[in-house]
Formats: structure tokens, sequence, C-alpha cells
């Protein structure tokens, strides 16, 4: 059990970090060159145009008062409403989440249930050719772009073979089968370059213990092989794969950005391209802080399972 005291502090921490994370994405937004209004609308926009979207953006009040009111507003849920669309940012969000999260999901999962059997079996037979094969495969993993290796798997599975959908996405409560297949192409390219790194760290922490004495102790008692690998020193190498894996899952809730628009599919990365280009500045500001929000929630539960995974893990 994970104590109290340390569960607060943890709690205060998070709390903190979204309060920074806040005020970086206010600044940011606000020493961008230029006036947003004039932005949204055009240097040829009409005068007064311009002068009543500056009020309905809060853009005429001084800047601290702007940025109370924003974080007022963000506490609430209330993330302002988008020029272009004329719809609440909260609620674009929430519609748009399902298929930017299921597609992070479905692509970690891929990269667990490759990347982590094929580093431990790769540290297990060290220096052999499974060993040779898996550092390959990781280096290639690493070189290819996730968005050619995108290109490359649409014109295979879809233009030739015929297999998959080459994009777009059908709702999971219309058809799950095909909502699944529909995010197949993108989990496998999103998750090549990310089974690569998990894989080395998995080898490198399975090195690692391996070499611990109580390893040798559990050879010498003839305990089997298979048992002493994925029972006791996979187990105890997890730490840093559950680093590792948690700040990957959180880049791909962050980076699918590319991935959405190559396979049009609508999530949260391909709304938040299209608010660049349409300078909806509501719409990209409440993106991005809800995005910054979601890393620090997840490496907030990733420290969490430190603790859960290996009690030796101090709590000062």
């Amino acid at each position: 059990m994970v104590p109290l005291q340390y569960l607060w502090r943890r709690i205060g921490a998070l709390v903190v970090t979204l309060l920074i994370a806040c005020t970086i994405t206010f600044v940011v937004f606000n020493i961008i060159p230029g006036d947003p209004a004039m932005l949204m609308l055009g240097t040829e926009a009409d005068p007064e145009v311009l002068v009543n979207l500056r009020r309905q953006l809060g853009l005429d009040l001084p800047l601290h008062v702007q940025y109370f009111q924003w974080l007022r507003s963000a506490a609430t849920g209330d993330l302002g409403t988008s020029i272009r669309l004329g719809r609440p940012v909260a609620s674009l969000i929430l519609e748009r989440l399902p298929v930017t999260a299921s597609l992070a999901v479905l692509s970690m999962a891929i990269t667990v249930i490759i990347a982590v059997p094929a580093g431990a079996y790769g540290a297990a037979r060290r220096g052999r050719l499974a060993d040779y094969l898996v550092s390959i495969f990781t280096q290639v993993g690493l070189a290819i772009p996730h968005f050619w290796l995108g290109i490359l798997l649409i014109l295979l599975f879809s233009m030739r073979w015929q297999l998959l959908p080459p994009g777009g996405f059908v709702p999971w409560s219309k058809n799950p089968w095909q909502a699944f297949l529909s995010l197949l192409l993108p989990a496998l390219a999103l998750a090549s370059h990310r089974i690569a790194q998990v894989a080395r760290i998995t080898r490198t922490a399975m090195l690692d213990t391996l070499n611990k004495d109580y390893m040798r102790t559990g050879r010498s008692k003839g305990l089997p092989e298979g048992m002493l690998i994925y029972k006791h020193a996979l187990k105890n190498s997890l730490i840093p794969v559950v680093t590792v894996a948690g700040m990957q899952f959180a880049g791909l809730l962050a980076g699918s950005i590319v991935a959405e628009e190559v396979f049009a599919l609508p999530g949260l990365g391909r709304l938040l391209l299209q608010a660049i280009g349409y300078r909806d500045l509501p719409l990209v500001q409440g993106i991005s802080l809800f995005i910054a929000a979601v890393v620090v929630i997840i490496n907030f539960i990733t420290d969490i399972l430190y603790l859960l995974l290996d009690p030796r893990v101090r709590y000062d």
C-alpha cells in the first residue's frame, strides 16, 4: 500500500505542476507577436468587427485579469468557445478524445506486447543470433519515421492487399470491429518507434538484473531458467520500462497529429492542426492545456506504479 502522506505529497506536486502548465500555456499564447484577433480575422478585417472580437476574447482587459479569469474558467472545465465552430472547446475535445485515446491505447498495447518479450528474449540470449536480430529490429524501428511507415502500410495493406481501410474512422458504437480495423494501421505506425525504444530499455534492464546475486543463487538451487527470467528478472526490471512506457503513452496522446492527418482520423491531433490552420486560438489554447494536463496526470500515475511494482522505492 502507498502511504497516505506520500500520496498527498504527490497530489500536491500534481496540483502545482498543473498550475505551472496552465501558466506556461497562457503566457506562450500571449507573448506571440501580433494581435490574436487580427490573426483570426486578417489584416483587412473591419475595425468594428475586430473590436468586438477582442472584447469577446477578453483581450481588452489587463493581462493579469485575463489570466485569472482564464484560470478560473479552466478550473471549472470552461476552456472557451471555438471561434470557427462556435462550440465550447471542452465539448469539442470530449467529442474527439475517444479516437485519440483509442489510438494511443491500441498503440501502447502493441508496443508492450511486442517490445517487452522481445527485449527480455534478447537479454536472455545475449551474444546469440536472437539478440542480434532484436538489436537490428530496434535499430530499424528507430530509424523509420512513423508517418513514412504509415504511408507504406497504406500502400501495402490497403491499396495492394485490400485487407485494412486506408483511413477514416468508424465509431465504436456503430461497429467495434471496423473501429478496431480502422485504428490498426495508424497504431502500428505509431508503435514502431516506441517498440524499438521499450525493447532496448527492457534488454538493458534485464541484462543488469541477470547479473544480480539472487539470480546466481536461483541458478545454483536448480530453478528453471524460464522461471528465473520471466518471473524474477523481468519483474525486477520493470521500473525503467514503466518509466519509458509512461512517457511514450503521454507522447502518443500529444504527438498523434501527423498520424491522424495521414490516416484522416477525426482525433484531437487533427483538430489541433485544423485549429492552427484557421487561427482558432481559443481552440488551440484549450487543446494544448488539455494535453499538458493529461501528460502531468500520466506522470503522476507512473510515480504511483513505481511503488506498487517495487516496494524498495523510497517514499521520501
